[in-house]
Parts: C-alpha cells; sequence; structure tokens
C-alpha cells in the first residue's frame, strides 16, 4: 500500500508539473503574440497596404469585394453596407457616403464621405489648421508667399505654398494653404486652388499639374487620371468639382484635396478683412502614409515619428507649432531646407524655377 501511495503521488506530481509547463509555455507564447503586436501595431494615419489588397467580385448593389491580403482578412468576403452599397457614387451625389474597404487585420467595410476629415489625423484645413499623426492639433503660423516642407523623408517630400493677408495693425499674416507639390523619384505633381474672384460652387477651381504640364482629370466613366499604364501616379475625382483622391506609388502617400474659398461668415467670425476680388480659395487636404521612415520631418511628418511627443502648449485655443526657419524652402519646388531629409537631382526646372505663380481662373 505504501509502495502504490508513493506512486500516486509521484504521478500526480508529475501531471500537476506537466501543467505547470504547459500553461508557462502557453502564457509565454500569448505574450510573445502580443508583444509582436504592440511592436507591430502602425501608428495613427498609417495607410496599411493590406486595406486594399482585394478584388471587386460584382459591381451589382451592394458591391462585394474579395480579400487578397494575408492575415486575418485572408480570401474573406466583404460587402459594402445598404446605407453606402457603392465604392464611387455618382459625381453629382456630393453628400452621399461612399463604401470604404478594409481587408487588413479590421477587415471591414465601412462608410465615409470621399473628402478630407479636417479633424481626423494628417489633416491640413483652415488658417492652417493641423492634426498630427499623433492626433495633437495645432497652428502654424508661415508667411504670405512662403513655401514650407510639410514633410520630408527618404522618399519624398511634399511642399506647401502659403497665400494670406495682414490687415491694417495686425503682426502676423493670415495664412491658407494655396498649392502643394509631391516631389518623388524624378516625378514632381502639384495641386493648386486656382485664383478666383468670386467663389462659384459650379466652376472647377483644381489644378493639377505632372512634371511641368497641366492636366485634366475626367468627369465621365471612371473620373481617374492616370500618368500611364503603370501608374505612380492616381487623381481621381470625388465630386464634379472642386475634390479629388491622390495616390502616389501604390500607397506610399494617399491624399484627399478639397478646394473651398473664404467665406462671408469665416470672414466676419474671424476678422480677416478679405479684400473684393479674392476669394481666397485654398486646400483643404488630409493625408495618409504607407511608409515613413523613423526619421521623417518636415512640419506634419515629424509628428508621424515613433515615440514624437509634441512641444505644442495644450489647452489653449491656438498652439502654436514653431518651425519656420527649418522647414522653409526657397520655392514650392526645392527639396531643401535645414531640416529636409528627401535629395534628388536638381533638374533644370527646379534651378531656374521663380516664386510660384497661382493657377488664374479662366
Amino acid at each position: 500500500m505504501k509502495r502504490g501511495h508513493k506512486r500516486s503521488n509521484i504521478v500526480t506530481m508529475d501531471r500537476k508539473i506537466a501543467t505547470l509547463v504547459a500553461f508557462t509555455v502557453i502564457s509565454l507564447c500569448l505574450m510573445s503574440s502580443e508583444m509582436q503586436q504592440v511592436v507591430a501595431a502602425p501608428p495613427k494615419g498609417y495607410l496599411d497596404p493590406a486595406s486594399t489588397n482585394y478584388q471587386v467580385i460584382n459591381t451589382t448593389v451592394p458591391e462585394k469585394y474579395f480579400c487578397l491580403a494575408r492575415g486575418r482578412c485572408h480570401f474573406h468576403f466583404l460587402s459594402c453596407p445598404k446605407e453606402c452599397p457603392l465604392r464611387k457614387p455618382p459625381l453629382n451625389l456630393t453628400n452621399v457616403k461612399a463604401c470604404f474597404v478594409d481587408c487588413s487585420s479590421r477587415c471591414e467595410t465601412t462608410c465615409k464621405h470621399r473628402i478630407p476629415n479636417c479633424n481626423g489625423y494628417g489633416s491640413v484645413c483652415y488658417d492652417p489648421r493641423f492634426v498630427g499623426g499623433d492626433g495633437v492639433m495645432f497652428y502654424f503660423h508661415g508667411a504670405n508667399g512662403g513655401d514650407f516642407a510639410l514633410v520630408s523623408d527618404d522618399q519624398f517630400q511634399i511642399n506647401v505654398h502659403f497665400i494670406g493677408t495682414r490687415p491694417e495693425g495686425r503682426r502676423r499674416d493670415f495664412t491658407w494653404v494655396q498649392a502643394l507639390s509631391v516631389m518623388f523619384d524624378s516625378h514632381t505633381l502639384i495641386i493648386s486652388a486656382r485664383k478666383v474672384a468670386k467663389w462659384d460652387d459650379h466652376f472647377d477651381a483644381l489644378s493639377i499639374n505632372w512634371n511641368g504640364k497641366d492636366v485634366i482629370v475626367p468627369t465621365d466613366g471612371d473620373a481617374v487620371w492616370t500618368d500611364g499604364d503603370e501608374p505612380v501616379a492616381v487623381v481621381e475625382r470625388t465630386g464634379l468639382f472642386n475634390s479629388a483622391k491622390v495616390t502616389i506609388l501604390d500607397g506610399l502617400i494617399q491624399m484627399d484635396v478639397k478646394v473651398v474659398p473664404i467665406t462671408k461668415d469665416d470672414d466676419k467670425m474671424h476678422g480677416y478683412n478679405i479684400p473684393e476680388g479674392n476669394a481666397f480659395a485654398h486646400l483643404e487636404t488630409q493625408f495618409r502614409f504607407g511608409n515613413l521612415t523613423e526619421h521623417v520631418e518636415g512640419i506634419l511628418g515629424q509628428t508621424y515619428r515613433p515615440g514624437y511627443v509634441s512641444p505644442v502648449k495644450r489647452g489653449v485655443a491656438m498652439p502654436m507649432m514653431g518651425g519656420e526657419d527649418r522647414y522653409r524652402t526657397s520655392t514650392l519646388l526645392s527639396t531643401k531646407c535645414v531640416s529636409c531629409r528627401f535629395n534628388r537631382p536638381v533638374t533644370p526646372t527646379e534651378e531656374k524655377s521663380a516664386p510660384l505663380k497661382l493657377a488664374q481662373a479662366k
């Protein structure tokens, strides 16, 4: 009996040890998985290439998609919600939401307006008001006629050109983003708001220039312009007038763009004292980035760095971001500034480029 009892105790202890070892292994695996998820978690405003890796199964309503991205959504079928059954609603229906397909780990379809969200990550709107990749809102003074590096990284640079006005007695300009340039490889895409005397919702004040030539984005069919059969730049209208979605290098950069004026209500509320004969048409934009380095620079770009801590003062009505001296460029097409990272061979166009002339309404 004693031997049997002893053997039973040994067996029980072996089982307990085996259970403890198994529990420990499982716990370590779970911890490792969680740590990998934490490490791999993309920053806010990051564009996961997997999100758009899908095939359209049908074009009936609602549209359906087959996800090709690896991971949780691999080989899943997704359908658009009834509230937004189409990815591309008719361009004349400006207030209708579109279906957004996400085949990343989110594995979902959602309804959104196809215009910049001025309260979302990566937005640049108003005079000018930013929301960084860290989610912190801030303002940037700039200067009327000034050019600054918005994002400067190893693969590309985005500059912005400011227009503005300074009422009598004010020490600084009121400024807005009138144009932006996207420079990558040997290419340059310029998106700008035409100068118009009086705003008209049915006039297209959005101007697109590719490598020095103006391009026209069609309003029929898919309403898409590309630079070639294997495009590195895609501009898609999201409305009949004044709004578009831009994609560079298959998602390295994505932006929603809209041209808007300074309204009479804006002028009265903020005391801009806008002169007659100029609607001060400007851009509202929201950016998403697919592959930024940890050393990215620029007024907006710096906010996407891992561990970035914003220096702006919290809890005030207009938290201001400095850096005018670090990010000022000589022209809209210059890649040179104190803290700029992007480099490419200087082209004759860049060497001789004069201050940007505003695109005029025709």
